[in-house]
């Protein structure tokens, strides 16, 4: 079933190298041996992005690649996943980013080198939304992009103006600050962070204005309206191979629902937990991405 209108993603593009096995870091050229390694799609826009195209949404993605083997790693893979990318951007100069992510079963650490993700800007953002029929703009890793992410309440505004609806997974802050976020979270429809992003956003900002969708590990996730009215969905209970992304097709199952015209939002929540519990079962954040089909055998 094709969704009732599209999803333009916007944000970080980067290939992931997932490292499973002795990962934690030894100092003093001592070699450690891997059990799995695996260069795949990375970048939160554009796991998300993926995730959304398997459940049935049109999806665009506007983020920025380089002219390199990376670059065309990340055109080919989602290609592969059927999302759009024609307004996804090369430039000539600057490499693709590249995450290296240490993963054990039930954490991991993350090591990138942003690349080409900072260079997106408004105007590239705002020529997507102009040439698609998208009424909803998700935005992911804003923190990798400070200087779209200072223009990000002007851009915000203007969307809002047209009525398309936005939503927001800021994914930790580096620096730990959470700076501009007082003026972003007024302007978007739907925050979706995990339990840890939540407290320290909170921490910075106080009380969140829009709609919170939070991930909750193997608790499901729930949802919060600004009324404080308050629903929650379990996941599911698998044999966890990697956490990478699960957050990704946890936004990716929330919007597809929304995209789908699902009203209730405890079913929304139930799909957006189904979904990122799903996609722990193989390494990466898209090999076990679940379909449309899929995720309605585990949801009846």
């Amino acid at each position: 079933m094709i969704a009732q209108y599209p999803v333009l993603v916007v944000g970080d593009a980067n290939v992931d190298l997932v490292v499973r096995g002795d990962v934690v870091p030894r100092f003093g050229q001592v070699e450690q041996l891997l059990e799995h390694a695996n260069l795949v799609l990375g970048g939160s826009a554009c796991i998300m992005a993926s995730g959304l195209a398997r459940l049935g949404v049109p999806t665009a993605v506007v983020a920025v690649i380089g002219d390199d083997e990376f670059g065309r790693v990340m055109r080919d893979a989602l290609v592969a996943a059927k999302v759009d990318v024609s307004a996804l951007q090369v430039d000539p100069q600057v490499p693709t980013g590249i995450s290296v992510i240490l993963s054990t079963a039930d954490d991991r650490a993350i090591l990138t080198l942003p690349g080409t993700v900072p260079l997106l800007t408004s105007e590239q953002v705002l020529a997507a939304v102009e040439s698609s029929q998208a009424r909803w703009v998700h935005f992911a890793s804003p923190f990798l992009m400070p200087e779209f992410t200072a223009g990000l309440p002007t851009l915000l505004a203007k969307l809002k103006g047209r009525g398309i609806r936005t939503s927001l997974d800021t994914n930790w802050d580096p620096a730990n600050e959470w700076a501009g976020l007082g003026e972003v979270l007024p302007l978007i429809d739907v925050l979706l962070p995990n339990r840890a992003e939540l407290d320290a956003i909170t921490a910075a900002v106080g009380e969140i204005p829009c709609r919170v969708v939070v991930k909750d590990g193997a608790a499901g996730g729930w949802s919060r309206s600004p009324d404080g009215t308050t629903v929650r969905a379990p996941g599911i209970h698998l044999d966890v191979v990697d956490t990478t992304g699960a957050g990704d097709s946890f936004d990716a199952g929330y919007l597809a629902a929304v995209a789908h015209g699902v009203t209730d939002e405890a079913t929304r929540v139930r799909w957006a937990a189904v979904a990122g519990s799903l996609s722990t079962r193989a390494s990466g954040g898209t090999g076990a991405q679940a379909t449309r089909e899929l995720l309605t055998e585990y949801l009846e």
